[in-house]
C-alpha cells in the first residue's frame, strides 16, 4: 500500500510538471515586440496572427483597445493586413508612411492645407489624396466613397461621436497616440504602429533604429559641451507664459542636448503657467530663447509684447522660432516632420548653441528670430 501512493505521488508531480512545461512552452510562443521607449501601444504575436494592443490615447482615459491583425477579416476587431487603403487624421501620421515607402496607401485626409510633405502635396493636386473637411466634423459621404480599409483616428476626447459614426458605417477605426508619448524617441517609435498594419515591421525597425542611432550619436555630441548655457522656452498667451514643466517632453530634448533648461527641476510632464514678471525674473540673463511663439521677426515679437525686448536673448538676437519653415500651403513642417524625426530637432538645438560640435550639420526646423 505505502509503495502503490509513493508511485501515485510521483506520478502526480510528474504529470505535474509536465502540464507546467506544456504551459511554459505554449506561453513562450507568444512574441512581443521590442519596443524601447513607446508606452502606448503594443505588438503580440501569437500562433498565426499578431495583436495590436492601444493602451493610450485619450488624455485622461487609460481605457485600451485592442485588435487582431491578420490576413482576413471576420469580425469588428480584426483588421485585414497588409492595408492597402487608408485615411489617417494627423499631419504626424504623413511621414511615417512616407519613410515606409506606402504613401500610395493614402487615399483621404482631413485638412489637407496643412501637408507640408511635397511628395504628398503632388498626390493632393492629383486627385489622389482627397479632401475630407476638418477633422472633428468629418465629410463621411466622401469617406464612404473612398471606402477604405481603415481610419487612423486622432482624437482628444474618447467619446468622439464622428468616429462611432464611422464604425458603424462597417470602417474600422485605430486611434494612434504617439502625441502622448513622454520622450522623443517614444513618439517616433509609432513608426511600428504603422509598420504593423501595413506589414512592414521589419522596415520599421530598421529605420527607427537609424533614428535613434542618430538621435543618441547627437546626445553623446552634446556632453562635450562643458559650458553652462542657459535656456528659455515659451511665450506668453493672454496673461500667461506656457513654461515647459522640468519632466515634460520637450524639457528631454534640452536635457538630452546638455543645456541648462532653466525650469528643469520642476515637477510635471506638462506646461507651467507662469506670469511673465516670473519668467523676467528667472529667465532674463538666458543665452538663448527657444520657441518664443510663431513669430518670423522681433518687431512681431515686441507688437505682441513691448516687454520682450528686455531679456538678454532679444537683445542678443538668441531668439529661436519653428515659425519659418512652412510648406506650400503654410502647414509648419516641424509639427509634421518632427515627431518621427527627434534626431535632427536634437541637432537643431546642439548646432544653434554650440555650432562648432556639428560643422557640417544644416538647421532641419529652426531659424533666428530676426
Amino acid at each position: 500500500m505505502k509503495q502503490f501512493l509513493l508511485l501515485y505521488i510521483i506520478s502526480f508531480f510528474l504529470i505535474q510538471c509536465k502540464s507546467s512545461n506544456q504551459k511554459e512552452s505554449i506561453k513562450k510562443t507568444d512574441k512581443i515586440s521590442v519596443l524601447k521607449y513607446a508606452k502606448g501601444f503594443e505588438i503580440i504575436t501569437k500562433n498565426g496572427y499578431k495583436e495590436l494592443i492601444i493602451k493610450k490615447v485619450f488624455q485622461k482615459s487609460n481605457k485600451q483597445f485592442s485588435y487582431i491583425l491578420s490576413n482576413s477579416k471576420n469580425n469588428k476587431n480584426e483588421i485585414k493586413v497588409p492595408v492597402k487603403k487608408l485615411v489617417v487624421t494627423s499631419t504626424t501620421h504623413i511621414p511615417m508612411l512616407e519613410l515606409l515607402g506606402s504613401e500610395s496607401a493614402l487615399v483621404g485626409f482631413p485638412n489637407t492645407q496643412y501637408i507640408s510633405s511635397k511628395k504628398t502635396r503632388k498626390r493632393i493636386t492629383e486627385g489622389k489624396v482627397i479632401e475630407l473637411g476638418s477633422e472633428q466634423s468629418m465629410n463621411t459621404e466622401k469617406l464612404m466613397d473612398l471606402n477604405p480599409e481603415l481610419v487612423v483616428g486622432f482624437s482628444l476626447h474618447p467619446n468622439n461621436k464622428l468616429y462611432e459614426n464611422i464604425k458603424k458605417a462597417g470602417i474600422p477605426v485605430v486611434f494612434n497616440g504617439d502625441w502622448l508619448e513622454e520622450t522623443p524617441l517614444g513618439r517616433a517609435e509609432w513608426i511600428k504602429f504603422f509598420g504593423a498594419l501595413l506589414n512592414k515591421e521589419k522596415e520599421a525597425d530598421s529605420i527607427f533604429n537609424k533614428i535613434e542611432a542618430e538621435y543618441l550619436k547627437a546626445k553623446n555630441i552634446a556632453k562635450e559641451n562643458n559650458k553652462n548655457i542657459t535656456v528659455i522656452s515659451g511665450s506668453m498667451f493672454k496673461d500667461v507664459w506656457n513654461v515647459p514643466a522640468g519632466k515634460s517632453f520637450f524639457s528631454s530634448y534640452f536635457k538630452d542636448a546638455n543645456l541648462n533648461y532653466l525650469w528643469k527641476d520642476t515637477n510635471g510632464t506638462g506646461s507651467l503657467q507662469l506670469s511673465f514678471e516670473e519668467v523676467l525674473d528667472k529667465g532674463k540673463k538666458a543665452n538663448f530663447w527657444f520657441n518664443c511663439g510663431l513669430y518670423e521677426t522681433k518687431t512681431q515679437l515686441t507688437t505682441a509684447n513691448i516687454h520682450y525686448k528686455e531679456f538678454d536673448a532679444f537683445i542678443n538676437n538668441n531668439l529661436y522660432s519653428i515659425a519659418h519653415n512652412k510648406g506650400e500651403t503654410g502647414g509648419l513642417i516641424y509639427f509634421e516632420l518632427s515627431p518621427v524625426r527627434p534626431d535632427l530637432v536634437l541637432k537643431d538645438l546642439i548646432k544653434i548653441t554650440q555650432p562648432n560640435l556639428l560643422p557640417n550639420y544644416q538647421l532641419s526646423f529652426y531659424n533666428r528670430v530676426k
